[in-house]
């Protein structure tokens, strides 16, 4: 029997003793793992050196939190600076609220220092860890299920999915004077539909990889215009607050500049692959 509607739920902490432990904190923790694995695993099914991309990802995953993070407050502000807001809660991460397009680029960043550090090519690098990243972060988005967040309109399909109200401060449902969890309703699981849709586009693209001759850092370039593709539409469908200029959500200009910078790189790396070595080595030195 099929059910009314797919559950949520009503605590999203493990209590431990004095210690308290976030189910999204967990999920971005598994992420992060699988996604080492993957990226130390595709190297070296090709001949590469095993070991090296656990020390990149040790720089690169604290800049992309960070970056991520960051990327959130400054674009969502007011539960941290608004009326009623705190500013330390900014720093709770295990709360909820990670920016993907803040962490991008810092990641990066951090990536860069570990690669060079180990003495590997960044852009062979982020080709081989680009599928696990996409693994990690439909992992990570099971998160926002745990926290009953990120859903869109209401339904009553049988896709739906039950939301609670929410206390972020203790990670669990609001409940009624019988004890019982508070239901807002039901609602599509945009969280869901992302998770789906990352698992999809890490399939691809290792398939891809497998079949096409990419050049070097190409595969990246389709994960950075692929993604944005995905997160327009669940963009459009979402339904909690955001701040919008000219009346769209915020990420929606942001996946389309995203969208528009990976097929420019795309492009401009498989020109690059294509000039003579003497022209490649003439153009960095100018």
């Amino acid at each position: 029997m099929i059910p009314a509607a797919l559950p949520s739920p009503s605590v999203g902490v493990i209590e431990l003793g004095p210690l308290t432990i976030h189910a999204y904190a967990l999920c971005i923790l598994a992420g992060i793992f699988v996604a080492v694995w993957m990226g130390d695993r595709r190297p070296r099914d090709r001949g590469g050196e095993p070991g090296v991309v656990p020390d990149i990802a040790m720089w690169a995953v604290p800049f992309g939190i960070i970056g991520g993070r960051l990327y959130h407050v400054i674009t969502t502000p007011q539960p941290y600076f608004g009326d009623g807001g705190n500013p330390v809660d900014a720093l709770k991460i295990w709360q909820g609220g990670l920016g993907i397009w803040g962490a991008v680029a810092p990641g990066a960043v951090g990536a860069r220092i570990g690669c060079r550090k180990e003495g590997v090519r960044f852009l062979t690098f982020a080709d081989a860890a680009v599928p696990g990243i996409l693994v990690a972060r439909a992992i990570g988005r099971w998160g926002n299920w745990f926290n009953n967040e990120i859903y869109g309109p209401r339904t009553d399909l049988p896709r739906g999915l039950e939301i609670h109200r929410w206390d972020s401060s203790t990670g669990r449902a609001v409940v009624d004077g019988a004890g019982e969890p508070v239901v807002l309703g039901t609602f599509h699981p945009t969280f869901l539909y992302e998770s789906l849709f990352l698992l999809g586009l890490a399939v691809l693209l290792l398939v891809l990889d497998r079949r096409v001759r990419f050049a070097p850092g190409q595969v990246m370039a389709l994960y950075i215009g692929g993604y944005p593709v995905g997160r327009l539409f669940i963009e459009m469908i979402r339904t909690d607050a955001a701040n919008t200029i000219l009346g769209l959500r915020v990420n929606i200009w942001t996946s389309i500049l995203v969208f528009v910078l990976g097929v420019v790189l795309y492009i401009l790396l498989g020109r690059r692959a294509e000039e003579p070595d003497e022209a490649r080595i003439s153009s960095s030195e100018t």
